[in-house]
C-alpha cells in the first residue's frame, strides 16, 4: 500500500544531506535538517525547511546520536528518515529502532542490513543465489591450528584473513606463507573484537591484481528489482575509492545481464528494497563477491549520468512502498560518466585541511556536474571525513569524458584549504589510466613510484 511522504528527516551532513534535500524538493517533500553545532553553517541546513541541532562536534554525541535523531523527528513530526551514507546508514539497529519508533527507515529492513553486515552470512546467501564469490573458508575460522593451515593449504597462498563485521578496508590481513598463518589470525580476531564488537574472522583467496566492479540495483517492497548497470571504482587509496566510471571498461552487455540478472535475484531471494550496490573483485574475466553495501553509495551520480535514473528518488519512492516504475527491459546504458571526490587534504601527504575557503568557483559547461556543499566562506569543520564535493563529467565516449574531466578539474578554484585535485590531474593525464581497466593496487604503485 502506497504511503506517500510529506516530511522526511535528513539524517546526515554536507553534500549528500544537501543532494536528498534537493531530491525531496523536486518531489514537493519537506525536509528536516539535523545538524552539530560545528555545522550550523552548512547549505542544506539554511535551506531545509526545518534545522535542528542535534549536540556537538562529535559525531558521537550528534550524527551517530540515536536517540537525538528520533527525538528530532518526533518533535518536528517528520514521517520517514533517510540516513545517507556513512554515519548510521547501514546500522541495524538505528533502522529497527527508526521503525519501531512510527517512522519510515529509507533504506532496506533492519535484519536485511544485519544479514548483508555480516560477511559470513551475506557470502552465504550470495553463493545460495548463485552469486560468484571469493574462494574461501565457506564459513567463519575456528580455533583448530591444523584445520586452518589445511584451509589456506586448499584455497593457496596468497591468502587474505578478513573480519566478519569489517569494512572500509579495515579488518583484514593478506597472509603470504604458512610460517605467518597462525599470528594473522590471532591478530585480526583481535582486531576484530576491538574495533567491530565482532570477533568473527574468515578465509579468501587472495587475488593479486583484480578490478573493483560493483553492481547498482534498486528495488521495491513487491518483490521487484532491478539492475543499472556496473561501475568501476578500482582507483583506490588505503582501500578508499578515489575516481570512479560508469560503465566499467570492458565488460560487455552479455556479461552485464548475466552479472546483474544475479545481482537482482539475489534481492529477491533476501526481500531486498531501496537502493543497494553488490561490490565484486574483477580478474582474468571472473567475478568474485566481496559485499553489499545496503545503502546509497557517494559514486550513485555516475550511474545516475549514464542511465538517467535518480537514485534518491527511487529510495524514497521505495519507502512510500511504490511499485518499481522501471522494467530491466527500460534500463540502457548511454555514454560514459567520471566522478572525482575532491577531498580538503594535502595533495601531497593526504593530511586533512580544514579552513575557511576564501574562494569558490566551480567549473560548468556540457555533461558537467558538481554535487558540493561548500561556498564562499564557508569553513571545513576538522571532526568528519574530509571530501568536500564530487565532480561527475560525462560524454558520449570514455575518451571525451576523461578530456571533459580535465577540463573541468583545471576550471576548479577553491581557495583558503589544500586539496586533492592536483592528485585527480595526475590520474586523468596517466596513460594506463586513460587505456582503462587498471586494477585496485595501481594508484597506491603509482604514488609509491613518484
Amino acid at each position: 500500500m502506497e504511503k506517500p511522504l510529506k516530511k522526511i528527516l535528513i539524517a546526515n551532513r554536507g553534500e549528500i544531506a544537501l543532494r536528498i534535500m534537493r531530491c525531496c524538493r523536486d518531489l514537493g517533500i519537506k525536509t528536516v535538517a539535523v545538524y552539530s553545532t560545528a555545522d550550523r553553517d552548512l547549505k542544506h541546513v539554511r535551506l531545509a525547511d526545518e534545522a535542528v541541532c542535534i549536540g556537538p562536534p562529535s559525531s558521537t554525541q550528534s550524527y551517530l546520536n540515536i536517540p537525538a535523531i528520533i527525538s528530532a523527528a518526533e518533535i518536528t513530526q517528520a514521517e520517514a528518515i533517510h540516513p545517507g551514507y556513512g554515519f548510521l546508514a547501514e546500522n541495524a539497529d538505528f533502522a529497527e529502532r527508526v521503525e519501531s519508533s512510527g517512522f519510515e527507515f529509507i533504506g532496506p529492513k533492519a535484519e536485511t542490513i544485519r544479514l548483508m553486515g555480516d560477511k559470513v552470512s551475506a557470502i552465504n546467501e550470495m553463493r545460495a543465489a548463485g552469486v560468484p564469490c571469493v574462494p574461501g573458508s565457506d564459513g567463519p575460522l575456528g580455533d583448530d591450528d591444523q584445520q586452518n593451515f589445511e584451509i589456506a593449504k586448499k584455497i593457496g597462498y596468497p591468502i587474505i584473513i578478513k573480519a566478519s563485521g569489517g569494512g572500509g578496508g579495515r579488518g583484514m590481513r593478506v597472509v603470504h606463507e604458512q610460517g605467518e598463518l597462525l599470528q594473522s589470525i590471532e591478530m585480526t580476531r583481535s582486531e576484530a573484537q576491538s574495533t567491530f564488537g565482532n570477533p568473527v574472522i574468515y578465509m579468501e583467496k587472495f587475488l593479486q591484481t583484480p578490478r573493483h566492479v560493483e553492481f547498482q540495483v534498486i528495488a521495491d517492497k513487491h518483490g521487484n528489482a532491478v539492475h543499472l548497470g556496473e561501475r568501476d571504482c578500482s582507483m583506490q587509496r588505503r582501500h578508499q575509492k578515489v575516481v570512479e566510471e560508469a560503465p566499467a571498461p570492458g565488460v560487455d552487455e552479455a556479461t552485464r545481464a548475466d552479472m546483474g540478472k544475479r545481482c537482482t535475484d539475489a534481492c529477491k531471494r533476501i526481500g531486498y528494497r531501496g537502493a543497494g550496490t553488490f561490490e565484486f573483485l574483477y580478474e582474468n574475466g571472473e567475478f568474485y563477491f566481496i559485499e553489499m553495501n545496503t545503502r546509497v553509495q557517494v559514486e550513485h551520480p555516475v550511474t545516475e549520468m549514464v542511465t538517467g535514473v535518480d537514485i534518491i528518488k527511487e529510495q524514497i519512492f521505495a519507502a512510500e512502498g511504490r511499485v518499481l516504475r522501471h522494467k530491466q527491459s527500460d534500463i540502457s546504458i548511454t555514454g560514459h560518466a567520471f566522478e572525482c571526490r575532491i577531498n580538503a587534504e594535502d595533495p601531497q601527504t593526504f593530511m586533512p585541511s580544514p579552513g575557511v575557503i576564501n574562494q569558490y568557483h566551480a567549473p560548468g559547461g556540457l555533461g558537467v556536474r558538481v554535487d558540493t556543499h561548500i561556498y564562499n566562506g564557508y569553513r571545513v569543520p576538522p571532526h568528519y571525513d574530509s571530501m568536500i564535493g564530487k565532480l561527475i563529467v560525462t560524454a558520449n565516449f570514455r575518451e571525451t569524458a576523461i578530456a571533459r574531466m580535465r577540463g573541468a578539474l583545471s576550471e576548479v578554484f577553491i581557495d583558503g584549504i589544500k586539496t586533492n585535485i592536483p592528485l585527480h590531474m595526475d590520474i586523468f593525464s596517466d596513460e594506463n589510466f586513460q587505456a582503462g581497466g587498471t586494477d585496485i593496487h595501481y594508484l597506491e604503485r603509482k604514488l609509491e613510484d613518484e
